[in-house]
Formats: C-alpha cells, sequence, structure tokens
C-alpha cells in the first residue's frame, strides 16, 4: 500500500480558540456597526417616522418572495439528513475493515500488539503512534506514567505501530527494532529507551538501546536484518487507515477516539466517565 502522509499532533491541534466568535447577525453587520457606531434607524414604508430602536420593518412585497425560499431551504435541508442518516447507516460496518462502530465508539482489534496492564482491566487503551513523532515522545514521557500511576491495574494498554511522520522510514525502523527487543522479552523497557530521546533511530541507536536495556544488541540486529516483522508493522498501519487514522498519537479509549498529545486530566475525564466517576 501507498505511504501515508500523516501527521504527528499536538494537543493545541486539537483545541477550541479563545476567541469569542462573532454570531451569524454580527457577521453581516458593517464595521462601524460592530465598532460601537449606531445603525441608523428604518422608516416603515409610508409613515415617515422613524423606527424604534432596536426594531427592523420589512416592505410587505419582499416577505413572499423571502417565505418561499425559506420553505425550499428547509426542505432541501430535511431531505439531506433523512439521505445522510440513511447513508451513516449503511457505512456503520465498513466492507472489508473488520471495524465495527456502534454510539460512537469504534471496536478496535487488539491482534498480537504489545500491550500493558491485565487482560481483565474495565479501560482499554489502544494507541496508534509512531516512534519518529515528537509529540507520541513528549507524551510517552510527560503524560503516560502519570497514567498508569493515577488508574493502577486499571488500564490495559495496547500499541499499535503507525509510521508516518516524514513519509515513515524512520518510524518503521524503530518499529521493527521494537518488535525485535519484543523477541527477548524486552518490549516496554525498549519501547521507553526509543521515546527517551537518548538513542537515534538508527542502526547504531536501535544497538545502544538494546545494551542500555539489558538485550542482545548483535541478536537485535540480526532480527532486524531479517525484516520478519515487516508485515506486522504494516498489518498495523493498514488496520489504522481503515480505521481513518491520519496522524499520531491517535487513541481509542474503549473505542472512542481522541487525537493528539492530549493532557493528563482531558484522559482522567474520559477515563472517569467510563468508570461511572464524577
Amino acid at each position: 500500500m501507498g505511504r501515508s502522509q500523516g501527521g504527528c499532533y499536538n494537543a493545541a491541534v486539537m483545541a477550541d480558540t479563545d476567541a469569542p466568535e462573532r454570531s451569524e447577525v454580527e457577521s453581516l453587520r458593517p464595521e462601524s456597526a460592530q465598532a460601537g457606531t449606531p445603525e441608523p434607524s428604518v422608516s416603515p414604508a409610508g409613515t415617515g417616522a422613524s423606527a424604534p430602536s432596536g426594531y427592523i420593518y420589512i416592505r410587505r412585497e419582499v416577505i413572499f418572495p423571502v417565505a418561499i425560499a425559506v420553505a425550499f431551504a428547509v426542505g432541501l435541508g430535511g431531505g439531506y439528513l433523512i439521505w445522510g442518516t440513511s447513508r451513516a447507516a449503511s457505512e456503520a460496518q465498513p466492507a472489508g475493515t473488520g471495524v465495527s462502530r456502534s454510539a460512537g465508539r469504534i471496536e478496535i482489534s487488539l491482534d498480537d500488539d504489545p500491550r500493558l496492564g491485565p487482560d481483565d482491566a474495565p479501560i482499554t487503551i489502544v494507541e496508534f503512534s509512531d516512534f519518529n513523532c515528537p509529540f507520541c515522545r513528549a507524551w510517552h514521557q510527560q503524560t503516560f506514567p502519570g497514567l498508569l500511576e493515577t488508574f493502577p491495574d486499571q488500564i490495559l494498554f495496547v500499541y499499535k505501530d503507525f509510521p508516518v511522520v516524514g513519509g515513515g522510514t524512520i518510524g518503521e525502523g524503530a518499529a521493527l527494532a521494537a518488535n525485535c527487543a519484543a523477541e527477548q522479552d524486552g518490549y516496554w523497557p525498549y519501547h521507553d529507551a526509543l521515546f527517551s530521546g537518548e538513542f537515534g533511530l538508527d542502526r547504531a541507536g536501535f544497538e545502544q538501546a538494546a545494551i542500555s536495556t539489558g538485550l542482545d544488541g548483535e541478536a537485535l540486529l540480526s532480527c532486524l536484518d531479517s525484516g520478519r516483522y515487516a508485515d506486522e508493522v504494516q498489518e498495523d498501519l493498514r488496520y489504522g487507515a481503515g480505521l481513518g487514522v491520519t496522524g499520531t498519537p491517535t487513541f481509542f479509549i474503549n473505542g472512542i477516539p481522541m487525537v493528539g498529545a492530549q493532557p493528563l486530566l482531558r484522559f482522567i475525564e474520559v477515563i472517569n466517565g467510563e468508570l461511572g466517576g464524577s
């Protein structure tokens, strides 16, 4: 499959702007009126009197065409709504993707991907990530430890490879190396080492990270050279794209999607909602 040109998302990408939006009426007013200049009053036709402040009079001959236009718009909108609802229902289970959507949640296959935590945990978090994404690295350094401390034994965390940053070549190499580390039962320490920023995401860095975490560096490089986990990494990439993932990090909390390196408090809010807490 062609390489996805995805992004690396900071929480700021998802944040709403603090600037107040102008209402539809305000956006149609002249700039002078918005700046505080009083709008001229409109006299009703044939009266010669000024309209009371705050009132707008509409000529009778204008009302009928406007009413027709409004009725047409309402009918068109209603038809589109019915069509959209029907279309959404038909797409609720895309053919060939193995994805099941229900009530705003997406059922994710955990496959045999690396996981941390009890299998019967009430919260399952699946992350699509890229070792070459700086915001993924920041999230794992700053948010992930606090998340596990806040909800001990309540989270099953599953990591899926989604190497897309910068074309994906560097991230793919790191993903292959991490899968090779799993052969020596050292996936998570190696995962943390790659996200530490202390090692280059190249052959020398992969070997140094292996040695620093107590793994056999030569064996890891031999595994890396074999390319035996290439299909595994590509399968994660294809699966994520089928779910609509376009960048990293992207999370699914019990199937609820969350995009970007969101802060700990945002995760706590969603997880407490799942646990029935306040």
